[in-house]
């Protein structure tokens, strides 16, 4: 659509993780160097939390992608799996030729041997699982199987988890408190504040190519507030505010624009009518201001 248009080399707003638009924020910045730093300790469990849209899934790429040779990156995007799928993911993942008549008994065993293996050859397995919020108990008891695989020195799987806040609920109960105490190091992500919003924006419009002034920073600081800087809203509602521009033929965002994206966004919408009224009253006495000019120059 609007990509040629805007002489973009690629979307810039789209919601799938593309690392090449990583935007090294505060928040994204601080959770990465704490899980290198992790597992350059060698901890067990690494845990990440954060809010539905605040970037854990671009993140966790882009650690996948920053991790060096000496790990081996185990990546585990669906966590709804039983134990036994998860054993057999996992298993895959490390790279074991496996079939559905493998005996579960014999697959730990080989998991094991093969996490010996990449430790002789100075490498360490990472485990990392997106959505861990959604991780059953007997997935989270065979983690915590898993975690206990180590040597007398050191641990032979690192464990990442990425999450929303109900996996800290999920990590209080009682039934894997064993689990919680294993976690080591964690961070939980925030969302953007107004400046940040505002360098996001501009980021990844650079990023694709075009101006980064087809928003304006008047436009990126309401943006800001609508959305409360959580980057998968920004996205929704920039992708919709650009579709606008270019079905008028305009060569920038403006108001109307941005408005018409706003309302067309729930969860923007709602956080928008209850400030609707003040944006009425002010948009009133401008006009009101504006009408006493007119007539005013009209009088001299």
């Amino acid at each position: 659509m609007y990509q040629h248009f805007y002489h973009f080399t690629d979307m810039p707003f789209s919601l799938t993780p593309n690392t090449e638009f990583f935007c090294a924020l505060a928040p994204h910045n601080e959770a990465l160097k704490v899980i290198l730093s992790a597992l350059s300790m060698s901890e067990g469990f690494i845990k990440v939390t954060g809010e539905v849209g605040t970037g854990k899934t671009l993140l966790c790429r882009k650690l996948i992608n920053h991790l060096s040779d000496k790990f081996v990156a185990c990546y585990l995007p669906n966590p709804y799996l039983s134990p036994d799928e998860l054993r057999f993911a996992f298993a895959k993942e490390l790279g074991l030729e496996i079939n559905g008549k493998s005996d579960l008994q014999g697959l730990h065993s080989a998991i094991e041997t093969q996490l010996l293996a990449l430790k002789k050859e100075g490498r360490q397995a990472v485990l990392i699982i997106d959505e861990a919020q959604s991780l059953s108990w007997d997935a989270l008891e065979m983690l915590r199987l898993f975690s206990n695989l180590e040597t007398e020195k050191s641990k032979l799987l690192q464990i990442v988890m990425f999450g929303q806040p109900e996996l800290d609920e999920n990590l209080a109960n009682p039934k894997v408190r064993q689990i919680r105490q294993r976690i080591s190091f964690s961070y939980t992500l925030r969302t953007m504040t107004s400046p940040e919003v505002d360098y996001y924006i501009a980021h990844r419009l650079k990023t694709a190519g075009g101006d980064e002034h087809l928003i304006s920073k008047g436009l990126r600081a309401f943006i800001a507030v609508v959305t409360k800087g959580t980057p998968r809203l920004v996205n929704i509602v920039c992708h919709k505010i650009l579709l606008r521009a270019y079905g008028q033929g305009k060569s920038s965002a403006n108001w109307f624009h941005t408005l018409n994206a706003v309302f067309d966004t729930d969860d923007c919408k709602r956080r928008f009518i209850p400030r609707q009224s003040v944006v009425l009253a002010s948009l009133a006495v401008l006009g009101a201001l504006g009408m006493l000019h007119i007539y005013g120059a009209g009088g001299l």
